[in-house]
């Protein structure tokens, strides 16, 4: 069968066979290990050849990989009895020919060391797919801990040397960890040899296209690569720019020969409550590196340099997200989902969604009212901002974590703006605004699908409910979504969400978003105290 079992060995583990053509059965003789578990990974060669290739990337790894098959065998029996009896007439031309067909074997082999990310650029997208999930797979690639028992045994060599919690601290204070003004680095941190710091200019259609370009090819994916993030300029538009925003906090890393954008992290100016103190923050948003460069440990650096940036503002917080442990969230949250469009998400294999269902009764469990029954429900108007920020004044203030929204930010982050933010609003009689609900929206590209190409997720954003029934206004919202096309609703467990997320039939997911705070300790706070939703 040529090239077609190989053998791979992982440190600390027990070799087993992966097999691709032929059953293991079949293998028989000195030389052939048999296989500890008793089953057999069908996985196309082609995988095979990438990981081989790939393996001199994976530095986190002492990962080997053993080519075996029956030719090699015979030819190191051959080798070994060579020293102890000289071969016959009848040995040594079949010793040469075994020899000569190895030879014509191996002439496809490229010679020297290829690179694998070259070798990786040539193959077609679907089959770079299929080389992500082996790698996912087999854990080849760095991982970072997505609970807090995983947290507790990972050293987190750049997180240790920041102002922030330990994970064994227990924190019953308030205050900043840095004490006093830090002293401000005048100096921009040093790059890798070849890349160069570069300030964005977002109000340029090219650089806001380059970039768009970045984070949708790099940014992120689900855990077996076949959904992606497809971020448009509009949205990103609305995320990076919100009132007294600063160019210099677009943070880019770009390749010196070709002036490429490989590398970009950003950060908006934020008023926050936490617990009884008000404090002028920054969040931070979208930090993407190359998939080639992550080796190259540029993510520090790009921490270290908003750092930098903010800090000459005179700002030493921040307020950011993750969806990994890091040292320490203040608040762990579940991400929760409602099917809008059962068909479709089960036909793309969404994740998270109920498992053992079959398509008829998803779309019986998931069925939608076709209108609306709340009385005066409209989107909102530009007219509406200051009734919508004297409601979410009065809801967001029992909160231990929420935003003060100024007018002109409730404008920016709540006024519709098509594909990219929705509101609703209900008004009484008497004109005044009693009810609100937002959601933005997260579009991504399916990869690899016969028949679909994209989905449409809708977040929620903020809701406050005065004089309706919240599971009202929320069944009303999912009605309305679904009318826009979206096919799925997600919200997070946070504020009052909690009421009504099982009554309108959305499933957990399994997808945690972390809350932290950089350079504030504050003791940690439950889910439903979480009044802010911070979009990606």
């Amino acid at each position: 069968h040529g090239f077609s079992n190989y053998y791979v060995t992982f440190p600390r583990l027990p070799c087993f066979c992966l097999q691709s053509v032929c059953p293991v059965s079949s293998l028989s003789g000195p030389g052939f290990p048999q296989p500890v578990f008793p089953f057999c990974v069908q996985f196309p060669p082609s995988w095979f050849a990438a990981v081989s290739s790939l393996r001199s990337s994976c530095l986190h790894t002492e990962t080997r990989c053993f080519l075996s098959n029956t030719a090699l065998h015979a030819k190191k029996s051959a080798a070994a009895t060579s020293n102890c009896d000289k071969p016959t007439d009848g040995e040594s031309s079949s010793l040469k020919k075994s020899k000569k067909k190895q030879k014509k074997e191996d002439a496809w082999r490229p010679e020297g060391p290829r690179d694998p990310f070259a070798l990786l650029d040539t193959l077609p997208e679907k089959k770079q797919q299929e080389i992500q999930r082996a790698l996912h797979l087999f854990s080849l690639a760095p991982t970072t801990p997505k609970t807090l028992q995983q947290a507790k045994k990972h050293t987190y060599r750049f997180w240790n040397t920041q102002p922030v919690p330990k994970l064994d601290d227990t924190i019953t204070t308030q205050g900043p960890i840095a004490e006093g003004e830090v002293s401000v680095r005048e100096e921009p941190y040093s790059l890798p040899q070849g890349f160069s710091w570069d300030t964005l200019d977002l109000s340029s259609p090219p650089v806001l296209k380059e970039l768009c370009g970045l984070l949708n090819e790099n940014y992120t994916e689900d855990d077996d690569n076949t959904i992606r993030l497809d971020f448009s300029l509009e949205y990103l538009q609305w995320a990076l720019q919100p009132p007294n925003w600063l160019p210099q906090w677009h943070c880019g890393v770009r390749v010196d020969t070709n002036k490429k954008l490989v590398g970009f992290i950003a950060a908006v100016p934020a008023d926050v409550r936490i617990y009884e103190t008000e404090k002028r923050v920054v969040q931070v948003k979208l930090l993407c590196v190359h998939k080639k460069l992550r080796f190259k440990r540029m993510t520090p650096v790009l921490i270290r340099e908003l750092t930098r940036r903010v800090n000459q503002q005179g700002l030493y917080q921040a307020l950011y997200t993750a969806g990994t442990v890091l040292p320490t969230p203040i608040s762990s949250c579940r991400l929760w989902h409602r099917p809008l469009n059962p068909r479709k998400l089960m036909e793309v294999n969404y994740p998270g969604l109920r498992q053992n269902i079959t398509l008829q009764r998803a779309l019986k469990l998931n069925r939608l009212p076709e209108v609306t029954k709340i009385q005066g429900l409209r989107p909102m108007t530009k007219e509406d901002a200051p009734g919508i920020q004297s409601l979410l004044q009065k809801n967001l203030c029992k909160f231990q974590l929420s935003p003060l929204l100024s007018l002109q930010e409730v404008e920016h982050w709540l006024l519709p703006r098509e594909n990219v933010v929705d509101t609703y609003v209900v008004a009484n009689d008497d004109g005044a605004l009693t009810d609100v609900v937002s959601f933005y929206s997260v579009s991504s590209r399916v990869l690899n699908h016969p028949v679909h190409s994209g989905l449409r997720a809708a977040h929620l954003l903020y809701v406050a409910s005065a004089a309706t029934e919240m599971t009202d206004l929320m069944e009303d919202t999912l009605v309305l979504a679904k009318a826009k096309g979206f096919d799925i609703f997600c919200a997070l467990d946070v504020m009052d969400n909690e009421g009504f997320l099982e009554k309108l039939k959305f499933s957990i997911g399994d997808r945690m978003v972390h809350y932290y705070l950089y350079n504030w300790m504050c003791p940690n706070m439950s889910p439903d105290k979480v009044g802010l939703v911070l979009p990606n």
